[in-house]
């Protein structure tokens, strides 16, 4: 009969079946092996390197401030010998008669909105006004070079100085593309408002240009400094 090969067979398939799993149990291992290391390892990078960034990034932004403080403190101390040679040069000082003319400069100036004070202190939006503020003078301090020309290379420093410290501030700014620089076309049209055909409006106009640099350039110190102090960066 045929039925008995049948069962043999049956039997056999069986017995094979038993002896698979032994060699699957050995494959196992190695397989694990190949597979755990890239999927425990995969995740570990972006977390580790997202984490160093962003302490790479407030470092570097501390490390710039003793620079804008030594640069801040240089800027007020150039304005105000400016204005005293201002004053000895042509008579033009603080307390002067022509001091009355009406100013409608619309200077940069930083008030108490701006974040820059102690009470209500912002530092990002304090170090975006004194960015944005510097571009701005940059234009009124190659006005103040054209006509003091007496003056003209330390104004020149001055203007250089400047921009140096508008960009370095600029940078530890969180969005630096917010800073507002004006453009040439709003630059130049602000000098052409700037000129007279009367050289002691220009005088004047030159003092007063020092005056508000000077001021401004003294509470940017004061909130440098302050940040250099605090270490009071946000992540």
């Amino acid at each position: 009969m045929k039925f008995p090969q049948g069962c043999d067979c049956d039997h056999d398939r069986n017995r094979a079946a038993r002896r698979r799993p032994p060699a699957l149990r050995a494959v196992l291992p190695l397989l694990l092996l190949l597979l755990l290391p890239r999927a425990a390892a995969a995740p570990l990078p972006a977390a580790d390197s997202s984490g160093e960034a962003e302490l790479e990034e407030v470092a570097g932004r501390r490390a710039a401030l003793p620079d804008c403080v030594r640069l801040a403190r240089l800027l007020h101390a150039r304005a105000t010998q400016l204005q005293e040679e201002m004053c000895e040069k042509f008579t033009v000082c603080e307390n002067s008669m022509e001091m009355l003319v009406q100013n409608n400069l619309n200077l940069p100036k930083v008030t108490e909105e701006d974040g820059c004070l102690l009470t209500g202190f912002n530092e990002d939006k304090c170090l975006m006004k004194i960015s944005s503020g510097l571009y701005t003078f940059q234009t009124y301090l190659k006005f103040v070079q054209e006509t003091f020309t007496s003056e003209k290379q330390n104004i020149e420093s001055l203007c250089y100085t400047t921009e140096h410290l508008a960009h370095t501030v600029k940078q530890m700014v969180i969005n630096p593309n917010e800073v507002i620089i004006p453009d040439s076309a709003t630059q130049e049209s602000l000098r052409a408002k700037l000129k007279s055909d009367k050289i002691w409006i220009e005088k004047i106009t030159t003092h007063l240009i020092l005056r508000d640099f000077t001021s401004f350039m003294e509470k940017t110190v004061r909130a440098v400094r302050y940040l250099k102090n605090t270490r009071s960066f946000s992540v």
